[in-house]
């Protein structure tokens, strides 16, 4: 699986390491990911989602439904 939020659509991101004398080398900020896998209680069953904090936030905020529907529609998802 590729570290892609399937909530908020959260990537990898490239920037610079910079030093004290302004030297700069490449890094990546990765995003905080978690395997998890919620009830979903409209369909009677678990679904594993591959979210970031922000992502389960959002979930706590709308509901896991909604949250899949805004998802889905975006493109971040496929099916679930």
């Amino acid at each position: 699986m590729s570290r892609i939020c399937q909530i908020t659509g959260k990537k990898i991101m490239v920037g610079n390491n910079v030093s004290h004398s302004k030297r700069r080398t490449k890094r990546v900020f990765a995003p905080n990911l978690f395997d998890k896998k919620i009830y979903l209680p409209e369909e009677d069953r678990y679904v594993q989602l591959r979210v970031s904090a922000h992502g389960l936030r959002i979930i706590t905020k709308k509901g896991l439904n909604n949250a899949l529907k805004d998802a889905k529609a975006k493109g971040y998802i496929n099916n679930y």
